[in-house]
């Protein structure tokens, strides 16, 4: 029986950092991997701390908002804003803990609120 012999295969990748992830680009300079891009993790950090801070209002650990924003030691504007998180439709919510969330979606973006058109009939 012969010995095992070993071979070496050498592809030359270059590793970037693209939105704070690191991504393989091949020598053509595509993407060869990157980890799950489309997972936003202050956007599913957010989301997960407006849920919280609900239920820590719903079930009376806080009575108020500023007096949960002072315990959290945030500002009560930056809470109110990131609890309106929690209206976004449950498939929204889904999508963006999934890292399916529509392109160009971002926690600033969703911190600014939601523009709603008004027909000439008064209704959304």
């Amino acid at each position: 029986m012969s010995e095992p012999q070993t071979i070496t295969v050498r592809v030359p990748l270059t590793i970037r950092r693209r939105g704070g992830r690191k991504a393989i680009l091949a020598p053509d300079g595509s993407e060869a991997w990157s980890p799950d891009p489309r997972v936003d993790p202050a956007l599913v950090k957010a989301v997960a701390r407006a849920f919280r801070w609900r239920r820590m209002l719903e079930s009376g650990s806080y009575s108020t908002i500023k007096e949960l924003a002072a315990a959290e030691k945030i500002n009560a504007s930056y809470l109110c804003r990131v609890l309106r998180l929690t209206l976004l439709a449950p498939d929204i919510v889904d999508a963006i803990l999934n890292g399916q969330q529509p392109e160009g979606m971002t926690l600033p973006g969703l911190m600014e609120g939601v523009a709603v058109e008004w027909g000439s009939n008064g209704r959304a």
